[in-house]
């Protein structure tokens, strides 16, 4: 995830990691959902609700809520390491743990100490601890560190949680460059057979944790941290997917919300389908602002002055399906080419930060002038975790385990899909028919899902901060809106501009409202923009 790290030259950048919260092939399909602990009543609009779990600790948890960390130091100045438990199935705490990871950097003063701050960078499938140790523990306004201690926990099966594994290496290499716009019944059987050979590795390999991921697990497992923490209440920022698991956080632990920061919100009401169109738009609405930003500088190679953004969308497309006809050299080590597949990723990769657009532009002008492909591999490299080594971080695989099993799939056919295609083109000329394909992942995950869409109410807890930007790409500012409205104390802080997520981005106006939230408790008043 690493939302807020700025890019640096093309030629700095061979190990880039992704701007913003990545999202997988399939979309990001994230929903609040539950299991066999919560129920449901419809909601006045007829949608099911996410219900608050009773406020007294079972029994049988108690072991787990009773636990402290052992601190470590764990090889990274300044932060401390321990491991905790949770059951693998709260349904039935006897049959098993699951070990999770977690991080800490302690409050550096002055000032009275605040408790413990809760992390996630989104996903699903970031590293939180990673994510503390690269940015947060150390880019956090250093009043907040202050007042503080820094803590982060990767979710069950992320990262150094018990990872949910897949694809490696190569295979991961073939994976990723397989072309997600078939143009005949050959190719959309190999897109097929693609998803149904990742959904098999995954089964195969992480049969122990594949169908304990869910959302509400993970939720769960910050309250178990927060007890280990020594704190009564959560306080917590989270940016994309990490606002879905604040959020279900707080609609199943009302009464122990502290201050909550959900930045880059998603929508829990909305069914996978609805939400991949939803996200398609969004990243066609950061492409046009890309393209105005691009036509008024000299070195756009999708356009010269004035040319409108439909038109710089037509000659993106056209590019894309000369690389699938023709793929570029890379220079890669491993000999990967530069196709259709890898090339839209590496574009979808800038879209979640402004400061990466000279980069894709620089990328642009060396594969469609100088037939260069190396610049786009490296965005897409970012976006998918890829090391120069040639291995991959768990993150698509968490990914895709997360949202496979929130979730009941987008489409459950190649024929659903060639079906919906002309809505999802509707939403990004773009990126619309890719996207659409992409979303046929989860028709063949080996474990079936436990959640469905839901609405989060979290009646009778304290003020819960929700972060909106305008044109963000991956969770469209109208999410921000339904989550606020959905929320019985939620408050909507607006950003009105590009990238993803909004807080530690260059905002003033933003960052003072959350750091004033976060230190004296005092939320920005619902509505106010930036």
């Amino acid at each position: 995830m690493h939302t807020r790290r700025r890019p640096r030259s093309l030629r700095a950048h061979r190990s880039l990691r992704a701007y913003g919260t990545l999202i997988a092939a399939a979309g990001l399909l994230v929903s609040a959902c539950s299991t066999g602990h919560s129920t449901s009543a419809a909601s006045p609009a007829g949608a099911a609700v996410l219900r608050a779990l009773p406020a007294a600790t079972p029994s049988e948890l108690s072991a787990y809520y009773g636990q402290r960390p052992d601190w470590r130091d764990c090889g990274v100045e300044g932060f401390q390491c321990a491991t905790l438990k949770a059951p693998l199935d709260y349904a039935d705490p006897a049959a098993g743990d699951i070990r999770l990871a977690v991080a800490r950097k302690k409050a550096t003063g002055p000032g009275e100490r605040l408790g413990s701050l809760l992390v996630n960078p989104g996903g699903p499938g970031g590293s939180a601890v990673d994510y503390l140790q690269s940015y947060a523990g150390i880019g956090y306004p250093a009043e907040v560190r202050a007042r503080y201690d820094m803590v982060a926990v990767d979710p069950r099966g992320v990262a150094r949680s018990e990872p949910v594994e897949c694809l490696n290496g190569r295979r991961m290499d073939a994976y990723t460059q397989t072309d997600t716009t078939p143009d005949d019944a050959r190719e959309k059987t190999a897109l097929a057979d693609a998803y149904k050979g990742f959904a098999e590795a995954c089964g195969r390999r992480s049969a122990k944790v594949l169908r304990h991921v869910s959302t509400v697990e993970a939720a769960r497992d910050m309250d178990v941290v927060r007890a280990a923490l020594g704190d009564e209440k959560l306080t917590y920022v989270g940016a994309s997917y990490g606002t879905f698991l604040g959020a279900t956080y707080a609609g199943l632990f009302p009464e122990r919300v502290g201050r909550l920061v959900l930045d880059g919100a998603m929508d829990p009401s909305l069914p996978a389908r609805k939400m991949n169109q939803d996200q398609t738009a969004g990243f066609e609405t950061a492409f046009r602002s890309f393209a105005k930003d691009c036509v008024r500088r000299s070195d756009c190679p999708l356009g010269g002055a004035g040319t409108p953004p439909e038109q710089v969308g037509k000659n993106l497309k056209a590019f894309f399906r000369q690389l699938d006809a023709t793929p570029l050299d890379t220079g890669d080590a491993d000999g990967r080419r530069l196709g259709e597949a890898l090339a839209t990723t590496g574009v979808i990769a800038a879209m979640y930060d402004e400061g990466a657009w000279p980069m894709l532009r620089e990328a642009l002008t060396a594969a469609m002038k100088e037939k260069d492909g190396a610049g786009l591999l490296v965005l897409s490299d970012s976006y998918y975790e890829r090391g120069a080594d040639g291995r991959y971080a768990n993150l698509m695989s968490a990914n895709a385990a997360v949202n496979c099993l929130d979730l009941p799939p987008a489409f459950s056919s190649p024929e659903e899909v060639e079906k919906g295609v002309p809505d999802f083109e509707k939403a990004s000329p773009v990126f619309g028919e890719g996207l659409a394909w992409a979303s046929l992942s989860c028709a063949y995950w080996p474990v079936k899902p436990t959640g469905e869409p839901r609405s989060i109410a979290a009646k009778g807890s304290a003020p819960i901060v929700v972060v909106g930007t305008t044109r963000d790409p991956a969770t469209p500012y109208a999410w921000a809106r339904a989550l606020a409205s959905q929320l019985s104390a939620g408050t909507l802080l607006t950003y009105d501009g590009d990238g993803h997520t909004a807080y530690g981005r260059g905002s003033a106006c933003i960052d003072s409202a959350i750091n004033r939230y976060l230190l004296e408790g005092t939320p920005p008043k619902n509505g106010k923009r930036c």
